[in-house]
């Protein structure tokens, strides 16, 4: 009887071990009124992204090129704002066209699960902030991916045919707005982390815990080299908290 009873508890443990994992990403087609919202914000760091040479894309027209000229400037009204609106709504939305990406994410899943539990089963002398849920959100425009660390959701883009930037499998850049969400505040913030530093911090440890998984995953040329002396290996994301705080006190 004893027997019996420890195979069925292992056996609901690893059912809800399983279900658990399944369950910790939620993907999002947006409403024309989000999707309104991430356009406005992109436009108004539209001076942030030129300066960093990302990418963007962006609704084509003349109220667009023209929102573009007075962030520029810092000149953006609120009744901008609602002229983007309108003209998202009336002119640019359509749900459908979000369908495929929305599709090969969902055929990700499995292995984005995957990975999020390794990292919690991950044994560091620093919190890596985790949430039970991430809601993965699509768009059809801005740079390629984005964060926001206190919701523990995830903006990326795709196209209407089911393409996303920088890599085929979404999943690669999915863990890497994770891994963002991840060390923002344990590492980030706490030692004033500089973009470039940043984002070779998160490249550096998305490349060394997932690599079996992600073999197109690669570490951009922006980020600042001077992790590549601590990091090596995944067992020196451990210490991440400690190297950092040596590199950011280097003069």
């Amino acid at each position: 009887m004893r027997i019996k009873i420890s195979i069925l508890t292992l056996l609901i443990f690893l059912t809800s071990c399983y279900g658990s994992s399944q369950n910790r990403v939620v993907v999002n087609i947006p409403t024309a009124e989000s999707e309104s919202e991430y356009i406005w914000r992109t436009i108004q760091d539209i001076k942030f992204f030129a300066e960093q040479n990302y990418q963007v894309s962006l609704p084509e027209g003349s109220l667009i090129s023209d929102l573009k000229v007075k962030s520029k400037l810092g000149k953006l009204a609120n009744e901008d704002y609602e002229r983007l609106k309108v003209f998202v709504q009336d002119s640019i939305y359509n749900k459908a066209e979000y369908q495929k990406g929305y599709q090969i994410i969902e055929d990700e899943l499995e292995l984005i699960n995957r990975m999020i539990d390794e990292i919690s089963q991950s044994n560091f002398n620093w919190n890596f902030k985790e949430f039970n849920t991430y809601q993965v959100n699509l768009t059809l425009y801005g740079p390629g991916g984005s964060y926001n660390p206190d919701e523990g959701s995830v903006l990326i883009f795709t196209t209407t045919n089911g393409r996303f930037k920088n890599y085929d499998n979404p999943a690669n850049t999915i863990i890497h707005e994770i891994t963002h969400i991840g060390v923002e505040e344990a590492i980030i913030n706490k030692y004033k982390v500089p973009h470039a530093l940043k984002e070779r911090i998160v490249d550096t440890f998305v490349f060394l815990n997932f690599n079996e998984y992600l073999p197109d995953y690669r570490i951009q040329d922006m980020g600042d080299k001077r992790t590549d002396q601590y990091l090596k290996t995944k067992e020196d994301l451990k210490d991440l908290d400690n190297f950092v705080k040596l590199i950011t006190k280097e003069k």
